[in-house]
């Protein structure tokens, strides 16, 4: 029976699974109170492997791809790796300003934190320099996400000229801990229950207020860089109509990621629609895979809006040139964003050590993430990849409306029944 269980379990989409656990931990904090803090224990052991493992994550996931960097790529894929960063960086801009027009506090357990807001950007940048310097033990022990990166990439970059069986190691080594990312991940019902439970049995349900707010934050960024950045970006590039070739990538690429909740997962579907717009297989081959592991805007957002959340959550004040260092630590950690589902929520803790916030305080937001996951975490994906082929088809149209050669028909792919 619990082998049975077991399977069922593993085949049913994580997506439901959470639903359930939202549902089941809001049922028992309203009607059976007692049973709270028992079940509260889930959350917390959540929230423990989640900072267990982060760490680990962020600096395999960030060494292993600085160590596989292709040097010799091609110069058709400067452009569109250029549209990928840009627009990553400007999407958390975007989210910065919804953020400040709409600021949120989280309900999140800060009694017992010990918070030393900084005083300005001299201050946050002085402790960027001292975290990026620190002994990479101790960075991995303390959870120093800004000695990790740093780290990383130094490590990254020494291990690129390394034979090919070190570099199939590191590769194995990202695999294996994205694999353990995936197992917690797989736990993420029953935190989320307990989470659930604990915040509302503390709370009531007003708790449930903030995550409908910044939810609403997420959302509005998430369609206003999709409908509205992304477009004035295309256009600047191909001086046409942008919104026909944005409505195909979020019909045919959105709407599987949406489900999904995988960039990487949506690769073939990203690859087929490039080849329907009639794109080079030699760039697209490169760039859809590319794509899902650096272009993250809607990573950006996330890690933007629930680190400023945070902050307002402690009261501490967000100047403007410590909001645009966030834009920067934002844009960096999303293209280090894992490619599970919940990924870039691990990265939220790289944007709070700007605020000085701890890894404490970090991790509680993150399981805020995972609450609001169900839409914000499809949102999320749903952008990222359709994206990646967006800014593929943007390039290379670029190319021919310089030329003159560009028709309105290449901006719609051929209809599916017709697909070679």
């Amino acid at each position: 029976m619990l082998k049975q269980l077991g399977k069922k379990y593993q085949e049913t989409a994580l997506i439901k699974l959470i639903i359930v656990g939202l549902i089941l931990g809001i049922i028992i904090a309203l009607t059976a109170p007692g049973a709270v803090p028992a079940v509260a224990v889930l959350g917390d052991l959540f929230v423990k492997a989640l900072k267990g493992v982060a760490p680990i994550l962020v600096f395999v996931l960030v060494m292993n791809a600085m160590a596989q960097k292709n040097a010799d790529a091609s110069a058709s894929m400067k452009p569109i790796v250029r549209l990928y960063i840009v627009a990553t960086f400007l999407a958390s801009l975007v989210a910065v300003g919804f953020s400040f027009a709409f600021p949120t506090a989280l309900d999140l357990q800060v009694a017992d934190a010990t918070v030393k807001p900084p005083s300005g950007i001299v201050e946050v940048l002085h402790n960027l320099i001292l975290s990026v310097v620190d002994n990479p033990i101790h960075a991995l022990a303390t959870a120093n996400y800004i000695g990790i990166l740093a780290w990383a990439v130094l490590a990254g970059i020494a291990l690129h000229s390394a034979s090919e069986s070190t570099k199939a190691f590191l590769a194995d080594l990202a695999k294996a801990v994205t694999k353990i990312v995936q197992w917690v991940i797989r736990f993420a019902p029953f935190g989320i229950m307990g989470l659930v439970a604990n915040a509302i049995g503390a709370s009531g349900l007003g708790a449930l207020v903030g995550y409908l707010r910044i939810i609403g934050v997420l959302l509005a960024a998430f369609f206003s860089v999709a409908l509205i950045m992304n477009a004035v970006i295309v256009y600047l590039h191909i001086h046409r109509n942008p919104y026909p070739l944005i409505w195909t990538t979020l019909k045919e690429s959105g709407i599987y990621a949406f489900f999904t909740r995988s960039s990487a997962a949506n690769i073939p579907v990203n690859l087929s629609l490039c080849k329907r717009l009639h794109l080079n297989p030699d760039t697209y081959s490169i760039s859809i895979p590319l794509g899902a592991t650096i272009n993250m805007s809607g990573a950006a957002i996330t890690i933007a809006v629930l680190s400023l959340a945070a902050a307002y959550t402690l009261g501490i004040s967000v100047d403007l040139p410590t909001a645009l260092l966030l834009c920067l630590v934002s844009t960096i950690g999303a293209c280090g964003a894992s490619g599970v589902a919940g990924g870039s929520l691990l990265l939220i803790p790289v944007a709070c050590a700007s605020f000085g916030i701890g890894n404490d305080i970090a991790m509680q937001v993150v399981g805020v993430g995972f609450i609001i996951g169900v839409l914000q975490d499809s949102c999320e994906t749903a952008l990222n990849s359709s994206t990646d082929v967006l800014f593929t088809a943007t390039a290379e149209l670029a190319e021919k409306a310089k030329e003159g050669k560009l028709k309105a028909d290449d901006l719609v792919p051929e209809p599916e029944a017709d697909k070679a």
